[in-house]
């Protein structure tokens, strides 16, 4: 994905440079980046970049009129629409688009990077001062690997750069690994690779004469936490004023930016509150193989009421037939953040990067603005894992436990963005650039102004009555469009009916799939000459694994599972592995959770660890 590598040392540039092109070349995936490096053997840092050419961070380094800063930046910021003209007022020379007027703002706002609004990483050098300092956004959402040795700090961000300078570093961290099992990410800043650690978000390390002076932080949470409550009328409006006025800078810059609409209620009120002119803004959804999915119906009628081009972008046959490779690239591009599930977000970004390099979402927002938990630890079935694991999956729990005793938006914001949305994040990075306005930084401090931030209660604050409010005040004809699962329908009988047949077609779609019941599953593939699939599946989500595994993607899971080296890895038990994927294969047993870990960590030993 797209971002800096890097070397603080004491050795010269002799040493430096050959191991820094080395990890610059490890994240240069594609022919469409723009690579460069930055050899300052006076500070001891050495700094390279790969880029997607024409994005915001394109054309590094960006420096001020005097030269004395330097700034190697990677990401997006959005900025204050009056910030360009600001600077020129004061007399500096700023393009009119592009990351060089953050030269300019160093300059100005003493606070830098705490004035930025984005997600981002950097280096910024400071001549006058003889300092460099190692930077990131206060969510951590840009991420940057480290490891720190004898000889060097070596920073990244992707992990494989620094595996492919330190291979003494292929392992994998245990407790790490029992956290990926049972939360599905990896907790507190820490790696799945031994001895690779995560820069904490909001750091501001301070570098002098090759070597790291000081490690510091120049936000806390607490700094939003301790704000005064409001009454729920005057957060409504304080909410509706920050959202309405912060979403234009999502749409800025110089690349076209496509809408991904869904049937949900996130992406609609972008909708209802970004004014545009009709057919300037391309709307696309992401589609399965059965049925008319609710996303796809609910984001027509949405593009049509506001005038705007729609299609769809179906993941089917296509897929199945390179999956193969989809499995290893999401587990390869994404460090091991994510589990082969998500290839299917990896195959729909690749196709939308062809309607937009931009990609606006609705990300964060059921997360943001109604506090939702989206990941808690679970329990490996037994006797799958070998018996050393045990600990650190419990482990795994009590650190999740711990980490709840906090405030619920700082969890969100905080731990649970940057931790279990990162893999999937990084994922679209590689293809465009993902944009959210639910990350903007002064609607998270309005968040945190809700009329309840009791860390007891901890009921939705910003619930779906809301949602629709905020529709309806943006744009009256999109609230009467429901949502996929009924919400916003009359309350009426009809309405009612609705909301139950969605409700219900919901529960089936996920009962047929991830959830069948291990009774059920036999029976379903004794009937399988009726296709069920094609009249269940498909009405809510656009990926089926269960129906894949056992069917198209069977000879793909066993070749990879049932392999003598698969069945020999230190962490797996054979004889449980096998009966997992036979019964699953021939349609004995529900086990779609399992084969997910099972293929991943497979692939990660193969990429990552005997670098195949």
């Amino acid at each position: 994905m797209p971002g800096i590598v890097g070397i603080v040392t004491k050795k010269p540039v002799q040493w430096a440079e050959p191991l820094l092109r080395r990890m610059l070349a490890s994240i240069t995936h594609d022919s469409a980046r723009s690579t460069g490096v930055l050899l300052d053997e006076s500070t001891g840092v050495y700094v390279g970049w790969a880029e997607r050419k024409n994005s915001f961070a394109d054309g590094m380094p960006v420096k001020n009129e005097t030269g004395d800063i330097t700034l190697v930046f990677s990401g997006e910021e959005f900025p204050d629409p009056g910030i360009i003209q600001q600077l020129k007022m004061r007399r500096h020379q700023v393009p009119p688009d592009g990351a060089s007027y953050l030269a300019h703002i160093q300059e100005e706002d003493g606070s830098f990077p705490a004035c930025l609004n984005g997600h981002f990483h950097g280096v910024l050098f400071d001549r006058h001062r003889g300092t460099v300092t190692l930077f990131n956004d206060r969510f951590g959402m840009h991420r940057l690997y480290y490891h720190e040795s004898r000889d060097a700090l070596f920073f990244a961000v992707e992990a494989k750069a620094i595996l492919a300078v330190i291979p003494e570093l292929r392992s994998l961290d245990l407790r790490g690994l029992g956290e990926f099992v049972s939360c599905g990410c990896v907790l507190e800043n820490r790696s799945i690779f031994s001895g690779i650690q995560v820069l904490p978000p909001a750091s501001t390390w301070t570098i002098r004469q090759g070597a790291v002076e000081a490690k510091g932080l120049y936000f806390q949470p607490k700094e939003w936490e301790s704000q005064e409550a409001l009454a729920p009328g005057d957060y409504y409006h304080q909410l509706r004023d920050v959202f309405s006025r912060n979403l234009p800078r999502y749409f800025g810059g110089k690349e076209r930016v496509g809408l991904s609409l869904t049937g949900g209620l996130d992406t609609r009120m972008i909708m209802a509150w970004w004014k545009v002119p009709p057919g300037s803004v391309p709307c696309y959804t992401f589609r399965g193989m059965y049925n008319d999915c609710q996303d796809a119906i609910i984001a027509r009628r949405v593009a049509k009421v506001c005038q705007q081009p729609h299609c769809e972008i179906p993941v089917g046959q296509e897929f199945l037939a390179r999956f193969p490779q989809y499995a290893e690239r999401t587990i390869f591009l994404s460090d091991a953040c994510v589990d082969v599930s998500r290839s299917p977000v990896l195959y729909g970004n690749e196709r939308a990067a062809e309607i937009a390099p931009v990609r606006m979402t609705g990300n964060y927002g059921s997360e943001i603005l109604r506090r939702m938990v989206a990941f808690k630890p679970a329990t490996p079935p037994l006797g799958l894992f070998s018996q050393e694991l045990a600990p650190y999956f419990r482990q795994a729990k009590e650190t999740y436990s711990a980490l709840l005793q906090t405030h619920p938006a700082s969890f969100i914001a905080f731990r649970q963005v940057p931790w279990h949305h990162w893999g999937l994040h990084s994922l679209e990075q590689t293809q465009l650039s993902p944009r959210s306005p639910y990350l903007d930084n002064e609607l998270i401090q309005t968040i945190y102004r809700a009329p309840d931030t009791s860390l007891v209660n901890r009921s939705i604050t910003f619930n779906n009555d809301h949602c629709l409010q905020l529709i309806a005040d943006g744009n009256p004809r999109l609230r009467e469009i429901r949502g996929d699962r009924g919400a916003g329908s009359p309350r009426t009988p009809r309405g009612a009916l609705t909301r139950a047949y969605l409700e219900v077609t919901f529960k089936a779609e996920y009962e047929y799939d991830y959830g069948m019941p291990q009774w059920l599953a036999g029976i379903d593939h004794r009937l399988s000459w009726l296709h069920l699939e094609r009249h269940i599946l498909g009405r809510h989500k656009y990926y089926h694994f269960r129906v894949w595994y056992r069917d198209a993607l069977a000879k793909y899971v066993q070749d990879i599972l049932l392999d003598r080296q698969s069945l020999s890895r230190p962490h797996v038990e054979r004889k449980t592995l096998e009966t997992i994927v036979n019964d699953h294969v021939r349609g004995r047993r529900n086990h779609t959770l399992e084969i997910h870990k099972l293929l991943t960590l497979e692939l990660i030993h193969r990429i990552f660890l005997e670098n195949r």
